[in-house]
């Protein structure tokens, strides 16, 4: 064996995961699950979490936690998955060819909770871990959509992201949430779905910070000015767990602050009037419900991410001045939230 050829089988060795890894990631997914519905159930204080297991006839199956009619939850969903199959689907071979024709594992844990307070933001969560033979990586984030937004919110959620994420690495939070500023984002409506937080897919001991479709984006020019960050398996997972285990000290505050604040009908209409933004995004863009439709995976898990009331209004337009126009005129615009004076 060449010099050259020891040297890529010592490099490639360097980067498989663990024997155990699908077990390790499996364990911390469902515990992150069992911690969030605690949380949660704790937060609610009237409304529990019902579960229903699931199996997938390809391989593998969950379990779907909801929440219904609480005091702070109208209706929300945390849920755990893992499955495994033949062969990947086409949105993710897309980025990933070099995995196909090889079987998958995929596990992973989401979330969306919708509150009934229309000050209360609605927030999502999502960590998951894919292989498919030589191949894997790491991919998740959570975000905020607020409808009655607040400065000292949007501050509190991304400073403990960031404290998450700057014990792993100083660049993870600037070039993660750039990429989550670019995928939330409405391109039909040129609009933000929220406030952002960090996203990040394809992460593996090569990738770098930014894996996504545009080349040209900020996030992008911005994982090009880094360059390679070199990481290994382990740094990634201790990574995923610190950004699950920052869920509750994040938004949990927030809830404490507005629910019990005042609202009457027009501030509920306009919460399910945005509320549909809400919908549109996650049956036309989001990649965990084409994921999970392209691997016949349980269509009532998969769309226990939209809201239990909506409406649609046409040509709407907010009234100069009011808080609903700060919304999209502020708030929904990328923010440096960090270091925000507004």
């Amino acid at each position: 064996m060449s010099i050259q050829a020891a040297s890529k089988v010592v490099t490639e060795s360097q980067n498989l995961p663990p024997t155990d890894s699908r077990e390790r990631v499996k364990q911390f997914v469902q515990k992150l699950q069992d911690d969030i519905c605690a949380g949660l159930e704790q937060l609610d204080g009237k409304a529990s979490f019902r579960e229903d297991s699931w199996q997938r006839e390809e391989g593998g199956g969950g379990r779907s936690r909801v929440i219904r009619d609480g005091r702070v939850f109208e209706q929300g969903g945390v849920n755990f998955s893992e499955v495994w199959g033949d062969t990947l689907p086409p949105a993710i071979l897309v980025q990933r060819p070099e995995a196909a024709g090889h079987g998958f594992y995929a596990t992973g844990t989401s979330m969306v909770l919708h509150p009934r307070n229309p000050y209360v933001p609605t927030v999502h969560l999502n960590y998951r871990y894919f292989e498919a033979g030589p191949v894997w990586w790491f991919g998740g984030g959570v975000d905020l959509t607020p409808y009655y937004p607040f400065t000292e919110d949007a501050v509190h959620f991304h400073q403990t992201i960031k404290q998450a994420c700057d014990a792993h690495h100083s660049e993870y939070y600037p070039a993660f949430k750039r990429w989550c500023d670019e995928y939330f984002y409405l391109k039909h409506r040129q609009e933000a779905r929220g406030i952002g937080g960090i996203f990040f897919d394809y992460q593996d001991g090569n990738s770098p910070l930014y894996f996504g479709p545009n080349p040209n984006s900020s996030a992008a020019e911005y994982s090009n000015k880094v360059g390679k960050v070199a990481r290994n398996w382990e740094e990634l997972f201790a990574f995923i767990q610190s950004c699950g285990n920052s869920f509750l000290p994040a938004y949990v505050p927030i809830v404490e602050r507005r629910q019990n604040t005042e609202y009457g009908e027009r501030e509920r209409n306009f919460q399910l009037y945005r509320r549909g933004r809400y919908v549109e995004f996650n049956l036309v863009y989001d990649r965990g419900t084409i994921f999970g439709l392209q691997t016949n995976g349980r269509t009532e898990s998969i769309l226990m991410s939209l809201p239990p009331l909506v409406r649609w209004e046409y040509c709407y337009q907010a009234e100069p001045g009011t808080p609903e126009a700060k919304l999209t005129e502020v708030f929904l615009k990328p923010q440096d939230w960090i270091n925000y004076q507004g």
